[in-house]
């Protein structure tokens, strides 16, 4: 079972510097604690301060170290010669691999926003995946479906293939994920009971598409405690503000035991990997709990 992070980008404060740091100290904390991946996330026209992912991964492989790291985008919302050049310029930067998260966008703000129509952004989605891979293989694009594109070609491509993970919890999209990508990440509202259930419909996907995933990655909000009692006590106060409009079954909360062990639920229903997203926004909190991923993952090796 491989552990991996999307750090948080969404920081309400006053000095929009002090999130920008915040972000890149969670990154060294990820860092030192051996995980396996680095991820951040994408939104677009928030009220309060999101931190743009190209810019903010550039800075935060930094702190990152040699192992693979990444970004979500939703492809409907971007240029798809703007972004293969922003991640072939990426990938440059690191000794490790790119992994390309990539999902639809449920947000018709954000569409309407950024000129998109809300309703072709499947077959924009699946568009702008095929002509970003035959830009990273070094080949010229045309196209004229839903971007006015003339003989493009891109400098520098990535040294080795982006990998593409698709983001999907309908039915058509975790089929999409097992034709289009190279593996499939699970939504986080999912419970173990519920995630075992997509599985299922994942794998029976890639058997109709003769697939072979690279991975079959799970995204946690998780907050793991010095205690079973202090974990509690955060999951309840994160739960009593409505936290996301989450279940309380679909968050990993507990001490490093009960996180191996619920870890372990995952890895044996078939999940190769569990991506973890900070629960708590106090940022002693995260960082401790971040720390306590370390110990997770020698017991889960073990």
């Amino acid at each position: 079972m491989r552990i991996g992070i999307s750090i948080c980008s969404s920081y309400a404060v006053k000095d929009v510097r002090e999130g920008a740091r915040r972000m890149l100290e969670r990154t060294r904390a990820s860092h030192a604690a051996d995980l396996d991946y680095l991820f951040i996330g994408d939104h677009h026209v928030t009220p309060t301060p999101y931190y743009q992912n190209s810019v903010m991964l550039g800075r935060m492989l930094a702190e990152w170290g040699n192992a693979p790291a990444g970004a979500l985008y939703l492809l409907p919302l971007w240029h798809p010669v703007l972004l293969a050049e922003q991640i072939g310029t990426l990938a440059a930067l690191m000794p490790g691999r790119f992994i390309l998260q990539c999902a639809l966008g449920g947000s018709r703000q954000a569409s309407a926003a950024l000129g998109v129509e809300y309703s072709k952004r499947v077959p924009m989605f699946e568009d702008s995946l095929s002509i970003m891979k035959s830009l990273w293989a070094g080949e010229e694009v045309t196209h004229d479906r839903f971007w006015n594109i003339q003989q493009a070609k891109i400098s520098p491509v990535p040294s080795e293939s982006v990998e593409v993970w698709i983001g999907a919890s309908a039915l058509p999209a975790i089929n999409r994920a097992a034709k289009l990508g190279d593996a499939w990440l699970a939504t986080v509202s999912l419970n173990l009971q519920q995630a075992t259930e997509q599985l299922k419909h994942y794998k029976q996907a890639c058997a109709q598409h003769s697939a072979t995933p690279s991975a079959v990655a799970i995204r946690r909000d998780i907050f793991i405690g010095a205690t079973s009692q202090q974990a509690l006590a955060v999951k309840e106060e994160y739960l009593g503000k409505g936290y996301r409009g989450f279940s309380a079954d679909a968050m990993m909360v507990g001490s490093v035991n009960e996180i191996v062990d619920q870890m372990a639920g995952f890895k044996d229903a078939g999940y190769t990997d569990i991506i973890v997203r900070n629960m708590s926004s106090d940022q002693g909190e995260a960082i401790a709990s971040i720390e306590r991923l370390a110990d997770v993952k020698t017991q889960l090796a073990d």
